[in-house]
Protein backbone atom coordinates (compact mmCIF):
# COMPACT_ATOMS: atom_id res chain seq x y z
CA UNK A 1 0.00 0.00 0.00
CA UNK A 2 1.28 3.47 -0.88
CA UNK A 3 1.35 6.49 1.42
CA UNK A 4 -1.17 8.07 -0.99
CA UNK A 5 -3.57 5.25 -0.06
CA UNK A 6 -3.20 5.84 3.68
CA UNK A 7 -2.96 9.64 4.00
CA UNK A 8 -5.94 11.84 3.20
CA UNK A 9 -3.56 14.79 2.68
CA UNK A 10 -0.11 14.53 1.11
CA UNK A 11 1.27 17.93 0.17
CA UNK A 12 4.58 19.69 -0.10
CA UNK A 13 5.54 23.31 0.37
CA UNK A 14 8.49 25.55 1.06
CA UNK A 15 9.91 25.73 4.55
CA UNK A 16 12.15 28.65 3.72
CA UNK A 17 14.27 29.02 0.60
CA UNK A 18 16.41 25.91 1.18
CA UNK A 19 14.01 23.35 2.68
CA UNK A 20 10.73 21.67 1.79
CA UNK A 21 8.20 19.98 3.98
CA UNK A 22 5.91 17.15 3.04
CA UNK A 23 2.81 17.00 5.23
CA UNK A 24 1.13 13.62 5.63
CA UNK A 25 -2.24 13.75 7.40
CA UNK A 26 -4.15 10.65 8.43
CA UNK A 27 -7.75 9.93 9.40
CA UNK A 28 -6.95 7.10 11.82
CA UNK A 29 -4.35 6.34 14.46
CA UNK A 30 -3.77 2.97 12.77
CA UNK A 31 -2.80 4.54 9.42
CA UNK A 32 -0.60 7.12 11.15
CA UNK A 33 1.19 4.39 13.14
CA UNK A 34 1.50 2.09 10.12
CA UNK A 35 3.46 4.69 8.16
CA UNK A 36 5.52 5.92 11.09
CA UNK A 37 6.53 2.38 12.10
CA UNK A 38 7.17 1.05 8.60
CA UNK A 39 10.65 -0.37 8.21
CA UNK A 40 11.20 1.60 5.00
CA UNK A 41 9.94 4.96 6.28
CA UNK A 42 13.42 6.20 7.20
CA UNK A 43 15.59 9.16 6.25
CA UNK A 44 17.80 6.79 4.22
CA UNK A 45 14.89 5.43 2.15
CA UNK A 46 13.33 8.88 1.73
CA UNK A 47 16.71 10.30 0.73
CA UNK A 48 17.07 7.65 -1.97
CA UNK A 49 13.59 8.44 -3.31
CA UNK A 50 14.03 12.20 -3.25
CA UNK A 51 17.74 12.36 -4.14
CA UNK A 52 18.55 14.05 -0.84
CA UNK A 53 21.15 13.62 1.90
CA UNK A 54 19.54 11.43 4.61
CA UNK A 55 21.46 13.35 7.30
CA UNK A 56 19.42 16.44 6.36
CA UNK A 57 16.01 14.71 6.39
CA UNK A 58 13.89 14.98 9.51
CA UNK A 59 10.72 13.04 10.26
CA UNK A 60 8.51 14.90 12.74
CA UNK A 61 5.41 13.07 13.98
CA UNK A 62 2.53 14.97 15.58
CA UNK A 63 0.41 12.17 17.09
CA UNK A 64 -2.22 14.51 18.54
CA UNK A 65 -3.25 15.63 15.04
CA UNK A 66 -2.27 12.40 13.23
CA UNK A 67 0.23 14.21 11.04
CA UNK A 68 3.79 13.47 9.98
CA UNK A 69 5.95 16.29 8.66
CA UNK A 70 8.99 15.31 6.62
CA UNK A 71 11.59 18.06 6.20
CA UNK A 72 13.84 17.77 3.14
CA UNK A 73 16.62 19.93 1.74
CA UNK A 74 15.88 21.58 -1.60
CA UNK A 75 18.20 20.74 -4.50
CA UNK A 76 18.64 24.46 -5.10
CA UNK A 77 17.28 27.60 -3.48
CA UNK A 78 13.69 28.54 -4.19
CA UNK A 79 13.61 30.71 -7.30
CA UNK A 80 17.30 30.17 -7.99
CA UNK A 81 18.85 29.01 -11.24
CA UNK A 82 17.70 25.48 -11.97
CA UNK A 83 14.65 25.62 -9.68
CA UNK A 84 11.59 24.13 -11.37
CA UNK A 85 9.13 24.47 -8.48
CA UNK A 86 9.41 27.85 -6.74
CA UNK A 87 6.71 27.06 -4.17
CA UNK A 88 7.74 23.45 -3.57
CA UNK A 89 4.19 22.32 -4.19
CA UNK A 90 5.04 19.45 -6.56
CA UNK A 91 7.70 17.70 -4.50
CA UNK A 92 5.47 15.25 -2.60
CA UNK A 93 5.04 12.74 -5.45
CA UNK A 94 8.00 10.41 -4.72
CA UNK A 95 7.14 10.19 -1.02
CA UNK A 96 3.42 9.79 -1.65
CA UNK A 97 4.10 6.88 -3.97
CA UNK A 98 6.32 5.11 -1.41
CA UNK A 99 5.13 1.56 -0.71
CA UNK A 100 4.46 0.89 2.97
CA UNK A 101 4.55 -2.74 4.10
Amino acid sequence: MRIYDLAFVCRSKNAGPFQLTVDLMFRTEADFARVLQAANFTPAAIGALCDADPARIHIKPFRRILTIKVVLPRRCGSGGPGDTDVYGSQQHFPLGAMEIA
